[in-house]
């Protein structure tokens, strides 16, 4: 098993306040989407249930919007937003599309089992997960 060193989530919206106020009327009128936002948030504040899981991981969880990814993330993630990556020794590995973060419905439960499959399925070994 290959050990993961931390995981990223790439949020599928800019931050900052411009993008943060962007995705909010997107999301109100229909526009704009992210599969990862619902997962992390409920309406403005972060669940208690995903700061809950990321302790329950063992490694860092790190979380950036799509302005906030450094150049290894956004060659990783370039088509694949929302997503989480997992750090390794040997570099970025794709845990999660978009498709499959969708599919946790914004449940932190099922996101956490579809990241546990997900790193097995690929040998991945996260430590805590629970």
């Amino acid at each position: 098993m290959i050990e993961v060193s931390e995981l990223i989530g790439v949020y599928h919206a800019d931050g900052g306040l411009i993008g943060e106020l962007a995705y909010l009327i997107g999301k109100a009128r229909g526009a704009a989407h992210c599969g990862l936002c619902d997962v992390t948030h409920r309406g403005v504040r972060r669940k208690r249930e995903w700061d809950d899981m990321v302790a329950a991981t063992g490694v860092p969880f790190r979380l950036v919007h799509l302005n906030e990814r450094d150049a290894d993330v956004e060659h990783a993630s370039r088509a694949h937003t929302p997503c989480v990556l997992a750090r390794t020794a040997s570099g970025l590995v794709l845990l999660l599309g978009p498709v499959d973060v969708d599919r946790c419905d914004g449940d932190v439960g099922t996101f956490a089992a579809a990241l546990r499959a997900a790193a097995a399925d690929r040998g991945l070994l996260l430590p805590h997960l629970a």
